[in-house]
């Protein structure tokens, strides 16, 4: 036995050995390079400055690297627009050139260089820069700035991102239309990349694309928080910082909590509050508690999550256009047990800003007297539903996924009514209500068993173990209301 397992095992090494070559020479022959394209855009410079009446050339640096096929088919005309904004709004007219002691030929540069599982390709140009005050009395006449509101100059940038915001003085075949670095900005964004813009008055204008390396495959580190998994992608994550339980608690009584790595200071969040208002929990039982750093230009923030689970490389799938709307989702990919996980575009979740980080109470406020009702259902949505309904009928309401959460649940407080489904994992509706029945503290407590199986031999099997109701899904929600009011007013006990 002990040779069979032995050569299994090398088999298994093989095998993985010849999937990861295979995968690799997959993926080769997606990448192509840059510098295909290189004439095309060298040709575009050459003709926009021609009708803008300047002269440009186009250098680029880096042209072998290589990019995913369907990222560089996507990123090419964004880049012809940057490439037409700088010859247009950034380079100067030959004699203004020479006059500011500047070579009459303005000079655009194309850098890419890759760092990690993403490509970095920075458009720059030795032009006049952004005219801050130019954008400023635009943003006045559009009105998207109050005439008292106090605005940084990098906040004043970043306005050129606008739908329909243009500083040109006329219309033209390159410019003036207010139509461009906003399909620029959200086609970098559809792509799970980034863009940068950094200007120096009189020197010129950088912006910074960062892109995927490859769509089909990254690195993601898997975490948990509440009762969802979620996937982060690891080029958007600047570190993992582990700190002592002691001092983290320390930091989080402060009123604005912050921790300082890199010489960069990190405010604390917890990225529950981020995708629903959950409070944080710190890891149980652990001195040192992991804390995942991330920075989304002048925005950064200290994430803490319910539980790190594991780095992975993930095949990132589309999520279709209904969940690809909604902020913070960039893609999903399945796991190897089967589970659906999204990937979160966390950039932008640190952009639109969160509450400040706050502990999670272990017991409920004593002065809560709700009724408080557990409900007990490995469907997410299930549980939600059925939680929002309880809620709005003045109940207070906790959950659990399986018999073992639910166990765990009970250690902490005793509810007056259980509601219970059957088919869970690790421990099913009827080994979770003998459990109970057979434990004296919560003896007591009635159980409504909601649940698909009907049939006649199902709900005798409750009903031996002690189940009070049995109801069949689907059901109304008054018929629940209705069994639960039933179950509390024979315990005396009245919903408000």
């Amino acid at each position: 036995m002990q040779s069979l397992t032995t050569e299994a095992e090398s088999l298994l090494v093989q095998q993985s050995r010849v999937t990861a070559e295979l995968q690799d020479g997959l993926m080769r022959t997606r990448m192509v390079p840059f510098e295909r394209h290189v004439p095309r855009l060298t040709r575009l410079v050459r003709q926009v400055a021609q009708e803008a009446g300047r002269r440009a050339e186009l250098s680029v640096e880096g042209a072998a690297g290589e990019l995913d096929r369907q990222v560089l088919e996507k990123m090419l005309p964004p880049l012809e627009h940057m490439l037409r904004n700088a010859v247009v709004h950034g380079i100067e007219e030959p004699d203004v050139r020479q006059g500011n002691g500047k070579p009459a030929t303005g000079q655009i540069t194309i850098r890419l260089h890759r760092e990690g599982a993403e490509m970095v390709i920075d458009i720059s140009d030795d032009g006049a820069g952004l005219d801050v005050e130019a954008i400023r009395r635009k943003a006045y006449e559009l009105e998207l700035l109050q005439p008292d509101s106090k605005i940084t100059d990098e906040e004043i940038m970043s306005l050129i991102l606008t739908p329909g915001f243009s500083t040109a003085g006329k219309l033209t075949q390159a410019a003036g239309r207010g139509v461009g670095m906003d399909v620029v900005a959200n086609e970098v964004k559809k792509l799970g990349g980034s863009l940068r813009i950094s200007s120096v008055t009189g020197q010129g204008t950088n912006f910074t694309v960062r892109l995927p390396f490859t769509l089909a495959i990254t690195q993601a580190l898997i975490v948990r928080t509440g009762e969802e998994v979620y996937a982060l992608p690891l080029p958007s994550v600047e570190g993992v910082a582990r700190i002592p339980r002691g001092e983290l608690e320390n930091l989080l009584s402060q009123s604005e909590p912050s921790y300082q790595y890199g010489e960069e200071t990190y405010r604390f969040r917890h990225l529950g509050m981020y995708l629903g208002g959950q409070a944080a929990v710190l890891p149980k039982d652990e001195a040192f508690v992991p804390v995942i750093l991330v920075r989304a230009g002048e925005f950064s923030a200290a994430l803490l999550t319910d539980e790190m689970l594991a780095s992975r490389e993930i095949v990132v799938k589309s999520v279709g256009p209904q969940l690809s709307s909604i902020r913070g989702i960039a893609g999903a990919t399945i796991l190897g047990d089967g589970r659906i996980v999204l990937i979160l575009d966390i950039n932008s979740l640190v952009r639109s800003g969160a509450p400040v980080v706050e502990l999670k109470k272990a017991a409920p406020k004593p002065d809560d007297v709700r009724p408080t009702a557990l409900v007990v259902d490995d469907s997410i949505t299930v549980r939600r539903v059925t939680e929002r309904f309880l809620q709005r009928q003045g109940m207070r309401v906790l959950t659990a996924k399986d018999g073992l959460d639910a166990i765990s649940v009970l250690q902490d407080i005793k509810p007056d009514v259980i509601l219970l489904d059957i088919e869970m994992p690790r421990m099913d509706g009827y080994e979770f209500a003998s459990h109970v029945r057979n434990d004296e503290r919560y003896a007591d407590v009635p159980i409504i068993m909601i649940t698909s199986r009907v049939g006649d031999k199902h709900r005798a099997r409750a009903i031996e173990l002690g189940v009070n109701d049995y109801l069949g899904k689907p059901y109304q929600d008054a018929q629940l209301l209705e069994a639960i009011q039933r179950q509390l007013e024979d315990r005396g006990i009245q919903l408000q």
